[in-house]
């Protein structure tokens, strides 16, 4: 591990892992650096791994204010620390922060974004109240029913696949940010995606989607799409939002294939 400190001023953990080209990997809202360990080893047989612990979350520090645009800033610590252009992999929130990061540093060699929450027109994001309910539950002190219910009513985690999170390394992690939650539900709600600005992208982008993910992941993967001039689509069949969880080697074979040239036969 080592601490990188964003244009801020808060500290930022990096955990370190591997061999090979740098890829930046970018967690998303309710977890940590510690989501990505189950896969790491693999990964770290093709790159060399640089997972931070996001801002407010696992050993980074964090800011009295929060915008989501210092997130973007993170990003950039990150990918700027390296002594080469890296590879960089969002996944949900962390996409967009990922997405956003591209625009403010030319050291990104490819893109990979995971079902990035982008808000699309017409597609509602969260139920009528959900934040209130989550802020609710926090100043209860009930932090692991924070972590539960975004990932049943925001996220839309299948049940199987929320046992899976809770019996998996990061769940402890999970529970320890739930105060971060709400936060971020609120920075997303602000939040607006400008085609506009990513219309010179030259970036090459890979959008992964869960074949069987809610329409709200679906749709924004379509405007993504439409909006990054060289970007492509790969829909992992009969997964939803944590395929790195739920079919690891199917996301480890399609974001291999695509950072890398690598002999994928042995890939497991």
């Amino acid at each position: 591990m080592h601490t990188i400190v964003s244009k801020d001023g808060t500290p930022l953990v990096c955990h370190r892992a591997g061999s090979g080209p740098p890829l930046v990997l970018v967690h998303g809202t309710g977890g940590s650096a510690a989501r990505w360990t189950p896969i790491l080893p693999a990964l770290g047989a093709h790159f060399t791994v640089y997972a931070p612990d996001r801002r407010g979350r696992g050993q980074s520090g964090d800011a009295p204010e929060y915008e989501i645009e210092r997130e973007f800033e993170d990003v950039v610590a990150v990918v700027e620390s390296i002594d080469q252009p890296a590879f960089l992999l969002g996944h949900s929130y962390g996409g967009i922060c990922a997405l956003e990061a591209v625009r403010l540093t030319s050291r990104v060699r490819k893109l990979v974004l995971y079902e990035p929450p982008v808000p699309v027109e017409g597609v509602p994001i969260y139920a009528p109240g959900i934040i209130d309910r989550l802020e609710s539950l926090m100043a209860a002190g009930e932090l692991e029913n924070v972590a539960t219910t975004f990932l049943l009513d925001v996220v839309r985690t299948p049940r199987h696949e929320l046992e899976m999170l809770q019996a998996s390394p990061g769940w402890r992690d999970r529970v320890a940010a739930a105060h971060t939650l709400p936060r971020e539900l609120r920075a997303h709600v602000r939040y607006r995606f400008q085609p506009e600005r990513f219309k010179n992208l030259n970036v090459p982008t890979l959008l992964m989607a869960g074949g069987d993910s809610p329409q709200l992941f679906k749709a924004a993967i379509e405007l993504l799409k439409a909006a990054l001039p060289h970007s492509q689509v790969v829909a992992l069949a009969g997964q939803q939002h944590i395929a790195m969880d739920t079919a690891p080697e199917l996301f480890l074979r399609e974001v291999v294939s695509f950072l890398s040239e690598a002999n994928l036969e042995n890939l497991t």
